[in-house]
């Protein structure tokens, strides 16, 4: 089957007790509207499914499956799931409304981040991941589009971060399922390499994707940039990453070690939990930047003048010395 497209938009229109108002995200496989719950008089945000994926039944039972599960987790940092099910041959998420960009958008306008406000972001982030995967909900696809930034309550929180989409089901990636039905559908800049190679993944697969969001957020790119899909996949499969302050100096060398970690090619060899990471990425964060070294000075011994000879005995009478006046 085909990869599956994206609802076409039905602003104006109501479905399951929903009124849709406005088109305020679109993905390869999903449109998010800003709408009204009819029954209880709020502002939510609905996301709709394209058609073909409610057709699949795999797709359509994991997906009522991890949708409860995400209705269930109770955190601050991960948007409330109100509601989620099959209206008019559509699957739906109901949602709480965020105001607010998402990460997305703020790299967009700001450039890449300082290591203290990446380590903010992505600490709210990693707090929210490491919540699902004590329920045993893996993302899957942690990106900065998933990532929604909030005004925060004063100066010390600027920001609150949500992360969002954990009830669209994701199938594991597979070589030859990259365009079917529950797989990915867009970008592949922070999939893990057990995703590609269709291995079983666990919470570290999402260490990898926060990894390469971190690296976003420092250096305003994502660590692999290939002009194909296919390369890009090889690029997660095989490729070292580069290392951060080949794009910026200014960093502290000690962040090239914590990303290069949390970009290991096997899960095995990466943080045990995304908040390890973030803990990692802060005390590297703190550590002293490389700086030019300063010479040590050295004294500085004047050198006197010669002493002036004295003239030969017979121009004593043109110098006036020695001999009568």
């Amino acid at each position: 089957m085909s990869g599956a497209a994206a609802p076409s938009d039905l602003s104006g229109t109501q479905l399951a007790g929903y009124r849709l108002d406005r088109v305020i995200g679109r993905g390869g496989m999903a449109v998010v509207y800003e709408a009204e719950d009819l029954r209880l008089g709020r502002v939510v945000a609905v996301k709709l499914l394209a058609p073909e994926l409610a057709r699949n039944d795999v797709f359509r039972q994991r997906f009522a499956r991890e949708s409860k599960i995400a209705a269930a987790i109770d955190h601050p940092h991960i948007v409330p799931v109100y509601e989620a099910g099959e209206a008019e041959g559509v699957l739906f998420i109901a949602m709480r409304y965020v105001r607010g960009r998402d990460l997305r958008a703020l790299l967009d306008r700001q450039g890449p981040l300082s290591v203290r406000q990446a380590a903010r972001i992505t600490g709210q982030v990693a707090s929210a991941l490491d919540a699902a995967h004590a329920h045993d909900l893996v993302h899957r696809d942690v990106k900065p589009g998933n990532i929604l930034v909030a005004e925060g309550t004063d100066t010390e929180h600027p920001e609150h971060v949500y992360l969002t989409d954990f009830g669209l089901t994701k199938k594991s990636l597979s070589l030859t399922g990259l365009t079917t039905v529950g797989q990915f559908v867009g970008t592949l800049d922070y999939v893990a390499p057990e995703q590609i190679s269709g291995k079983p993944v666990d919470g570290r697969c999402d260490v990898y994707s926060l990894a390469c969001v971190v690296y976003e957020e420092l250096t305003g790119a994502p660590p692999f940039r290939r002009d194909d899909d296919l390369a890009l996949l090889w690029a997660h499969l095989n490729d070292p990453a580069p290392p951060l302050t080949a794009s910026r100096p200014d960093l502290p060398p000690a962040l090239d070690a914590v990303l290069a970690k949390a970009l290991a090619k096997s899960p095995e060899e990466r943080y045990d939990s995304c908040l390890a990471f973030v803990a990692a990425l802060r005390a590297a964060g703190e550590s002293p930047a490389v700086e030019a070294p300063v010479p040590t000075p050295t004294e500085v011994i004047p050198v006197l003048p010669e002493p002036v000879p004295a003239p030969p005995t017979w121009a004593w009478p043109v110098f006036g010395v020695g001999g009568p006046t």
